[in-house]
């Protein structure tokens, strides 16, 4: 194992709230920018933000708004790289135990002491909120129990070797006990339970509109330049650009690939990307071996079998889609044709396992292999507001299936509708999206294709319940495994292991864009988080980096 003694890179965390200031009502907003320096930031966000729970979903617009108000022990930065955040230092003081030294002087927004009892009752809240469609369970699932030492001092016992310990507490805000205690989901959403230590307090919260919050000047960090952000849901693609030429506001994410030419050209936008750790891929419905909804003969009767059940239809169909004619036509350059979950050069990247062949007559012929000679119907279903042109995405694969028998047609719906329903097995074949924030390979294979299964809090987000108990075993193994290179061989293979099953369909990784009015500088982020604390006016520092922790 190596030690290495990290210094810190970003600080993190702001957002926007489009409010005028006192005496400058009278000017538009580009007037007041030039008249006096910006105190308020207002983003426009192209994924719905569906609770300001900080554990009630794991989906990355709810995520990016809980950095704002919550900080973690372990943070990471731009490139995904962790850093200290609410923990200065980290070390395993046993094979099962690591020791987590906290942040002295850190205060709650109500003014009161952060402390180990505070990391303790996250961890056991964490895995635990009624109603979650998709949870935290698995980032603490190698626990066994919390020992609080002292008020800054942890120790987190783990029930075998754990080396993603620190990478997965990333992942969890940390909460008050305090505020939290008996707290539901709505006493968060009304602020009355959202007390964090970020550098934002949350002001109001509206479902489907907009958070909006204020600095918080007695932040442990540097000083935020945003007196106030505003975190706005724009969910149309032409209405978010609008809005930002219109100067309504500062920054969005998202960016439509269709504006991007003009964008690049406008002198009022700079445009800002990075290379995503988020895959678009399919997920086949597994749950059940009869009949599934949305399946049918080409009479339209229901199929009597789950064809997916059948590795060679889901082979079929991976085979049977164009992925760089969906990277270069739907998505017009802004995305990777991949055959698995990370970008090249991520920890556990499998350099062998190429992106499926595009072999459309090859899929037919494992249809008919499979016993569906003359093909079925199906609908697939996507959300229409998440992502960078999911129903675009979705139609694009439709008319591939059809032309090769599956006649496909598509169901697009908002994300909050999706997200519940698909959390429900309730479709046949589903688009969606999963973006590995702890930047290897584990993420994906713990929470999307690991076995759902609540005493193991495996599968949070494993909506096609794929289960395969070789490839939990491999997961398990990588865990316990301390050393980086062994690790890496065995997330290889688990990745090939998943790819040769087909456990879900991969499509590609997205290419992360913002644009901002010009005047401010956007520091991209691979886990495509929008932060308030990665945007500054143009030629000020950087966000200041914190203190250094030692780290495994």
């Amino acid at each position: 194992m190596r030690n290495m003694h990290h210094s810190p890179a970003l600080t993190a965390a702001l957002l926007a709230l489009a409010v005028g200031t006192t005496g400058a009502a009278a000017l538009p907003r580009h007037a007041q920018a030039q008249a006096q320096p910006q105190t308020v930031l207002t983003i426009g966000i192209g994924g719905s933000v569906t609770s300001a729970d900080p554990h009630f979903y794991n989906a990355s617009p709810n995520n990016a708004l809980a950095l704002h108000i919550y900080d973690r022990l372990v943070e990471r930065d731009a490139r995904t790289r962790p850093h200290p955040g609410l923990a200065t230092e980290w070390r395993p003081v046993g094979p099962t135990v690591w020791e987590f030294r906290l942040r002295p002087g850190v205060k709650w927004h109500d003014g009161r002491d952060f402390t180990a009892d505070d990391v303790a009752f996250t961890i056991a809240r964490a895995p635990n909120v009624p109603n979650s469609p998709g949870g935290f369970g698995s980032y603490v699932r190698a626990i066994a129990r919390v020992e609080v030492v002292d008020p800054l001092t942890v120790r987190i016992h783990t029930h075998a070797p754990h080396a993603l310990l620190p990478s997965e507490l990333a992942n969890i805000a940390i909460v008050s006990r305090h505020a939290g205690e008996g707290a539901t989901t709505e006493d968060y959403n009304s602020g009355r339970a959202a007390i964090g230590t970020g550098r934002y307090r949350l002001v109001s919260y509206r479902a489907g509109d907009r958070t909006e919050m204020a600095r918080n000047d007695a932040w442990w960090g540097e000083r935020e330049p945003w007196a106030r952000v505003s975190y706005r849901f724009i969910g149309n693609d032409g209405a978010r650009t609008a809005a930002l030429l219109a100067g309504d506001v500062d920054v969005i994410d998202q960016v439509p690939t269709a504006d991007l030419p003009r964008l690049r050209r406008d002198p009022r936008v700079r445009v800002f990307e990075s290379q995503g750790v988020r895959l678009i891929y399919l997920g086949p419905d597994l749950s059940r071996d009869g009949s599934v909804p949305f399946v049918t003969d080409q009479e339209g009767r229901p199929l009597p079998r789950n064809p997916f059940k059948d590795v060679r239809v889901r082979r079929a169909l991976s085979i049977a889609i164009d992925r760089r004619a969906l990277t270069e036509r739907v998505m017009e350059g802004t995305a990777q044709p991949n055959g698995q979950w990370l970008p090249p050069g991520a920890f556990g990247y499998n350099p062998e396992v190429p992106v499926p062949p595009y072999d459309p007559e090859g899929a037919r012929r494992l249809l008919a292999e499979a016993g569906y000679p003359q093909g079925f119907r199906l609908t697939l279903h996507s959300p229409n507001d998440r992502y960078p042109n999911d129903a675009r995405t979705a139609q694009a694969v439709a008319q591939m299936w059809t032309r090769i028998g599956v006649r496909t047609q598509v169901e697009a719906l908002p994300w909050t509708s999706f997200a519940a329903r698909s959390a429900r097995q309730e479709f046949a074949m589903y688009l969606a999206g999963w973006g590995s924030s702890t930047g290897e390979a584990s993420s994906f294979l713990v929470n999307v294709i690991g076995t759902a299964d609540p005493r193991t809090r495996t599968g949070s987000a494993n909506r096609s319940r794929y289960s395969n108990p070789a490839l939990d075993a491999l997961t398990a193994r990588a865990a316990a495994t301390l050393d980086d290179e062994p690790r890496e061989a065995i997330l290889r293979e688990a990745v090939r292991m998943a790819v040769e099953d087909v456990a879900f369909i991969p499509l590609f990784q997205l290419v992360n864009i913002w644009a901002a009015r010009a005047g401010l500088v956007v520091e991209p982020r691979m886990d495509e988080r929008t932060l308030a604390a990665s945007v500054r006016p143009a030629g000020a520092p950087a966000a200041a980096a914190s203190e250094g922790g030692r780290r495994q």
